[in-house]
């Protein structure tokens, strides 16, 4: 009996270990396969920039407010500047969810605080478009996702509080406040009209059926109460478009980027001018950067802008220009003030700088292949990356959101940035845009976008646009991620060559730097990779006018 038990309990023991051994590696596997599978997300997400780190958890920006107060408005203005920023951000619109279960609008009767399907319908909608957010938070590589809806009861806020805690996620709310009429009239006619809602288009129908739809929601609106019943949550309070704000319990950086974002749109209405100096020598020459004057054509450009302004009646027109000659020598002919921004100088081309593409190819093979390889992150030794290049004009974003008429003479890679944030352009298109030299772009904020106009001024300028390559990356992968705008500049040259010079005063280089001067030793001989560094590509624009 005893030899019995003893054998049993030996086989007890052995069946144990082979559970758990089996159990542990199919949890082993498991974890490795998930552990790949994140891999491989992270392995395919586009790279962002340094400011998809300033979080430490995914953010969820909640709006609230009564229907036509400007919350898509925001959204999407919202998400255009984090994006630009490089933070991924996407909006959830629950209009497009509910248009997508309900497929006939009717009428405001929907809205009713009363008609329970509807109210099921529209709960429904809500923990659709949550489960999206979760998946493009946690699954997608996104940081922050805008739930652009009303949440108007206390009871959806709830729902919103419990979903980000079961998640891990922050949440930060956006409430907006209006209470004048003229303002809300207006937002009926400029967005609600067009709306998918009123296919028929009819003005007077879709204001009266409008504003009962936002009576209904005032049935049930609870705004947010700082002083009691929210006083624990992070929110922005923006009233009546602007004019004054409410900001409570700020938690992170982030959160502070957008609240000083929204205490700097002004819906007003204004229009950009974006342009380029005039031709210059350098442009001529077909170098990159320096501080070069106008060319004779440089010169007639300068002349034709200010009839364009004379002629477009632009009296109350601010010019800003950056500080290279270039730009100063072109607004010198308008015979208005102006402003000189340092940070609206064209990006620095570090060692390359006053190099032509030719000598780049010749002199750094390397950096030459590394920056057709991601334009955008690539940074010139002892220079600047078109990520940098962003992060240095954000200032000047937010300035020209405050400002009304504005005309913005600069250099290509700069226009680039600010166009890409205008028009919503992603970090890997910006590089290529489109800035042709005397050419004027007109931008005019519209409801939820912008208005791009051309007028090309007539006088004849040099291409230094520069397509996207087309060869194929080296197999030789070891270029391809020895420096962007992550790490530590690491190319064996240091030299920094300087940007501005006294007029009249030569510079302590030569313009055309032999490969002796700028390259370490044994490299001068090393062949050279593919094509072009460059700075441009085709983008679409709605018109062109000459002038």
């Amino acid at each position: 009996m005893l030899i019995f038990l003893f054998y049993f309990l030996f086989f007890l023991i052995i069946t144990n270990k082979a559970f758990n051994m089996s159990s542990n590696q199919r949890d082993n596997v498991s974890a490795n396969s998930a552990e790949a599978k994140k891999l491989d997300l992270r392995m395919n997400e586009k790279k962002c920039s340094w400011a998809s780190h300033m979080t430490n958890s995914p953010t969820v920006i909640v709006m609230i407010g009564l229907p036509a107060r400007g919350k898509t408005y925001m959204s999407k203005k919202l998400t255009r500047y984090l994006n630009w920023i490089g933070v991924p951000t996407k909006v959830f619109n629950l209009g497009v969810y509910r248009r997508e279960a309900v497929r006939a609008y009717k009428s405001y009767d929907f809205f009713r605080h009363d008609n329970e399907e509807a109210m099921k319908i529209r709960k429904q909608c809500a923990l659709v478009a949550l489960q999206d957010v979760r998946a493009y938070l946690t699954v997608e590589g996104g940081q922050i996702a805008v739930f652009d809806a009303t949440n108007t009861t206390r009871e959806r806020r709830d729902l919103i509080q419990t979903f980000v805690k079961e998640n891990a996620f922050k949440v930060f709310f956006v409430e907006s406040v209006c209470d004048d009429p003229d303002v809300i009239a207006a937002n009926i006619l400029e967005v609600k009209v067009s709306s998918p809602d009123y296919p028929e288009r009819h003005r007077e129908r879709v204001m009266d059926d409008f504003l009962k739809r936002i009576e209904c929601y005032k049935v049930t609106y609870q705004p947010l109460d700082p002083d009691d019943y929210d006083k624990d949550l992070s929110f922005i309070k923006v009233m009546n478009v602007g004019r004054r704000f409410l900001v409570n319990r700020v938690q992170d950086y982030i959160q502070s980027k957008i609240v000083y974002y929204l205490m700097n749109i002004h819906v007003h209405s204004h229009s950009i001018y974006l342009c380029r100096h005039g031709e210059s020598s350098h442009n001529v020459e077909g170098r990159i950067g320096g501080d070069s004057e106008l060319s004779p054509r440089g010169k007639q450009f300068a002349h034709a802008l200010r009839s364009f302004i004379e002629e477009h009646k632009l009296s109350d027109l601010k010019v800003w220009t950056s500080q290279l000659r270039r730009t100063i020598q072109t607004a010198e002919e308008l015979g208005v003030p102006y402003e000189q921004w340092k940070i609206l100088n064209e990006i620095d081309a570090g060692v390359c700088e006053e190099m032509s593409y030719e000598m780049i190819q010749k002199t750094f093979p390397e950096e030459f292949a590394m920056r057709d390889q991601d334009k955008y992150h690539y940074r010139y030794p002892g220079g600047e990356s078109y990520q940098d290049l962003v992060q240095r004009l954000e200032p000047v974003i937010m300035e020209l959101e405050r400002q009304g008429n504005v005309l913005v003479i600069c250099h290509q890679a700069v226009m680039r940035c600010l166009l890409a944030y205008f028009l919503d352009k992603s970090a890997e298109d910006l590089p290529y845009m489109k800035c042709p030299l005397h050419t004027v772009l007109k931008l005019t904020p519209v409801a939820y976008g912008c208005k791009v106009e051309m007028f090309y001024l007539n006088v004849e300028a040099v291409n230094t646009h520069r397509d996207r390559p087309l060869g194929k990356i080296p197999e030789d992968s070891a270029l391809i991620l020895r420096r962007n705008s992550y790490t530590p500049l690491s190319s064996h040259d240091q030299v920094k060559r300087p940007r501005l010079y006294s007029a009249g005063n030569q510079p302590w280089l030569p313009l055309a730097p032999t490969p002796s001067a700028l390259m370490p030793e044994g490299r001068q001989s090393q062949e050279s990779l593919c094509e072009g560094i460059d700075f441009d590509s085709p983008e679409e624009t709605s018109g062109c006018v000459r002038f």
